[in-house]
């Protein structure tokens, strides 16, 4: 089972150091069965898209929590047992929670298929969009559109090889 676990630069540089994403419960996204039929689509590569987008807002929402982090998203796709990530079926009909898992126990950083981060020319807009997220919340829409905006630039691709030149440990 592949899930998407939102992490902030500087969490992906503490698990790069312990080699774990971190000890379960943790939070992470995944194609689930309110998240397809909310997608309306059984094409699992577009599922798995919106996994990742999902996954990115929360990273977004880190971001928003810590205020020294560096204005990037970062999502971290791992591949866990089947069934290892399980939605909480009080939170199903939320729509907020769409594609969330819990997966207990620890989940190591070498189960990493790739991490995907954004450009450097996505933080203008990040950063935007993290300044805008309490208003979003509210209702506001010129902040959701701000938010939105975040969701404009595509997450790059990195191969777990390169970790430590995303995090600024490589030589």
């Amino acid at each position: 089972m592949r899930v998407y676990v939102p992490l902030t630069l500087s969490g992906l540089a503490e698990a790069y150091k312990t080699g774990e994403l971190g000890a379960g419960p943790l939070l992470a996204y995944a194609v689930t069965p309110a998240l397809r039929e909310w997608y309306l689509s059984d094409d699992i590569e577009e599922l798995e898209y919106a996994a990742l987008n999902r996954a990115a807002l929360a990273s977004l929402r880190l971001l928003a929590a810590d205020a020294g982090a560096v204005r990037r998203r970062v999502v971290v796709a791992v591949d866990v047992a089947d069934g290892a990530g399980v939605a909480d079926p009080d939170r199903a009909l939320d729509p907020a929670a769409l594609g969330e898992v819990q997966v207990a126990g620890t989940v190591r950083l070498a189960k990493a298929a790739a991490v995907h981060v954004d450009s450097d020319d996505a933080v203008e807009d990040v950063t935007a969009a993290v300044d805008a997220l309490a208003a979003a919340d509210a209702g506001d829409d010129d902040a959701q559109f701000v938010v939105d905006g975040a969701e404009d630039h595509e997450l790059l691709w990195f191969a777990t090889q390169e970790i430590p030149n995303l995090v600024g440990l490589g030589g």
